[in-house]
C-alpha cells in the first residue's frame, strides 16, 4: 500500500514516518501491499522486535501496529468501492483470502455490504481513530490536527449504540421474511402510537417501518434535502431502503463525534413551524425511540410465532451483541 503521509499538524520527528512506512507497507523491507501480516512481519520490516515496535507503535499513534494497519486498510477499500472498483477486485488488494471474510469485516466496520458502498463516496471512507490518522485518497495518510476524545469518552458509548441499533434493524427485517404477509401485516397492538404526533404503530409492517424510515427525516433535516416522500412497507422495500440510510447514518454519526459538533444546533424547515435542534438531541432521540421500535417489534415477532427471538441471534442485549460481532468498534 503506497502511501504519502500528509502532515496537518507537527510530526514528533522522522521517526513517526518510518514507524508508518513499516506498519503501512512502504519501503523495500515493508510487507507487500495485497498481503496479510502478522506482528512479526511488520517488526522485522522495521528491523525491530515486536515487542519494541509494539510499544513504539502504540506510544507514536495511541493503535496496536496490526489493527493500525487494518483499520487504514479498510478505509483504502471503502475509498476504492466508493469510486466503483468491485468488490472482488478491492477485497483481493486489501489482503483477505478470500470476497466473504472482507465482506464481514466491511460491513462490520462500515454497517453495509461492500456492494452498497460501491459508486457510494457520499458514505465517507474515515473509520473512528484513536489518533486523527487517516487514508487520504488517492495514496496517502491524514493526520488530524483536531483533539480526539479520549478513550473510554462518551463517544464510545454513542458509536457502539448507533452501530448496535442499526444492526439490530437489519436483524429484524431478516426475521420478519419468516413471516406470511397477513402475519406482518397483522394489526398487534390496535391504537398504538409512541409519540402523539407520531404515525400509528399498530402493526410490524408500521413498526419496521418506524425503524427504517425514521432517520432519514433527520438525514433530510441535517443535510438540508428536501422531505423524502417514500411510500409503502413492503419488506423489501425496507431492506433495500435500510441498506442504503444506515451507512449513512453511521457515516454522519462519526463525523459529528470526530468534529465534536454534538452542541451545533440546526433549523428544520421540514418542521411548521421551523423549530431548531441540537445534534446531540437528534440522535438521543433516535437511539431512544428505536430502542423502544426495536423491542415491540420483537414482542410482534413472538407474536407471531417466530422463535427465540429474545436469544440467538435475535438477542437485543447490546453486551451480548458487541462480544460476538469481535470486541471494539
Amino acid at each position: 500500500m503506497a502511501l504519502i503521509l500528509t502532515v496537518m499538524s507537527s510530526p514528533p520527528r522522522d521517526r513517526l514516518r518510518e514507524l508508518l512506512d513499516a506498519v503501512l507497507g512502504e519501503g523495500s523491507d515493508a510487507p507487500a501491499s495485497g498481503t496479510r501480516v502478522r506482528l512479526s512481519d511488520l517488526a522485522s520490516s522495521a528491523h525491530s522486535s515486536m515487542f519494541h515496535f509494539a510499544r513504539q507503535v502504540a506510544a507514536a499513534t495511541g493503535e496496536a501496529p496490526v489493527e493500525l494497519r487494518r483499520r487504514v486498510t479498510l478505509e483504502r477499500a471503502a475509498w476504492r468501492l466508493g469510486e466503483g472498483a468491485s468488490v472482488t477486485d478491492v477485497a483481493f488488494e486489501a489482503g483477505y483470502d478470500s470476497v466473504d471474510g472482507f465482506a464481514r469485516a466491511f460491513r462490520r466496520a462500515y454497517g453495509c455490504a461492500p456492494s452498497a458502498h460501491r459508486g457510494n463516496g457520499r458514505n465517507g471512507h474515515w473509520l473512528p481513530a484513536p489518533n486523527g490518522l487517516h487514508f487520504h485518497a488517492p495514496g496517502g495518510l491524514y493526520l488530524s490536527s483536531a483533539t480526539v476524545p479520549p478513550v473510554g469518552s462518551a463517544g464510545e458509548v454513542v458509536a457502539l449504540l448507533v452501530h448496535h441499533d442499526l444492526d439490530d434493524v437489519d436483524r429484524l427485517l431478516t426475521a420478519a421474511t419468516a413471516l406470511t404477509p397477513d402475519a406482518y401485516r397483522a394489526l398487534r397492538l390496535p391504537g398504538h402510537r409512541t409519540m402523539e404526533w407520531g404515525e400509528p404503530a399498530e402493526s410490524l409492517s408500521a413498526v419496521l417501518r418506524h425503524l427504517v424510515l425514521d432517520k432519514l427525516q433527520w438525514l433530510a433535516a441535517i443535510d438540508g434535502e428536501d422531505a423524502p416522500n417514500l411510500e409503502g412497507d413492503e419488506l423489501a422495500d425496507l431492506t433495500a431502503w435500510h441498506n442504503e440510510i444506515a451507512p449513512r447514518w453511521l457515516a454522519l454519526m462519526r463525523e459529528i463525534d470526530r468534529e465534536q459538533r454534538w452542541n451545533d444546533s440546526i433549523v428544520d424547515a421540514l418542521c411548521d413551524p421551523p423549530e431548531s435542534f441540537r445534534l446531540s438531541e437528534i440522535v438521543a432521540h433516535v437511539v431512544t425511540f428505536s430502542a423502544h421500535y426495536r423491542q415491540i417489534a420483537r414482542w410482534m415477532l413472538a407474536d407471531a410465532g417466530v422463535a427465540r427471538v429474545l436469544t440467538g441471534p435475535l438477542d437485543p442485549d447490546p453486551i451480548i451483541w458487541h462480544r460476538r460481532s469481535g470486541g471494539p468498534l
